[in-house]
């Protein structure tokens, strides 16, 4: 699968907008894409994940995965689907106190072989947050994987991370916006308030 027929299932799934959004960030950006409405579409998930595990299968080899982790909401669904694919257990952390944390009696194997799996990294920040949170409870943290990199490759998350696409789009701060996206009223389309 390459790089445009991935796109087009975000186009297909009306998941790749244009406008004037707020990111979780902060940032605002003139596209946003809505991982949830691709992946309520279990077809659409298992390939793109299917996509997604074969290429971290091919890098690190067959079962150096033994659990796969993601950040609550965004990764449940791709996280549960990479698991899926890899054959092995997925769980999901959760934010209490605006911290990461195991709930619902989830554990990490010690030493267990992680891949934190989240649907779209940005600045990297909750992919960190989330790595950490497993490194603190005894996991080790081979890789990472995203369905989209929005940073393309910039955001450096500790781990190798692996991406079905990268992209650059542009994002910025409030107050340094183009003469074009000022002119656009900006919405918040995410799942999470502002950080």
């Amino acid at each position: 699968m390459n790089d445009e027929q991935v796109l087009q299932h975000f186009r297909d799934a009306g998941a790749l907008l244009e406008g004037h959004f707020i990111l979780t960030s902060g940032l605002r950006s003139p596209t946003y894409l809505q991982c949830a409405k691709v992946l309520m579409h279990p077809d659409r998930a298992a390939a793109l994940c299917a996509e997604l595990a074969g290429r971290i299968v091919a890098d690190l080899g067959q079962g150096a995965i033994d659990l796969v982790v993601s950040p609550a909401m965004g990764g449940v669904v791709v996280g549960y689907e990479m698991g899926r694919q890899l054959g092995c257990p997925a769980i999901f952390t959760e934010r209490i106190d605006g911290e990461f944390a195991l709930r619902r009696g989830f554990e990490i194997p010690p030493g267990a072989r992680v891949l934190m799996a989240e649907d779209i990294v940005t600045t990297g920040l909750s992919s960190r947050e989330c790595i950490a949170c497993i490194r603190q409870l005894g996991g080790e943290v081979v890789a990472a994987s995203c369905l989209i990199d929005r940073s393309d490759g910039k955001a450096d998350v500790g781990v190798p991370l692996f991406a079905l696409v990268g992209l650059d789009v542009p994002a910025y701060d409030a107050d340094q916006l183009p003469a074009e996206l000022a002119a656009i009223p900006a919405i918040k389309p995410g799942s999470r308030g502002l950080r």
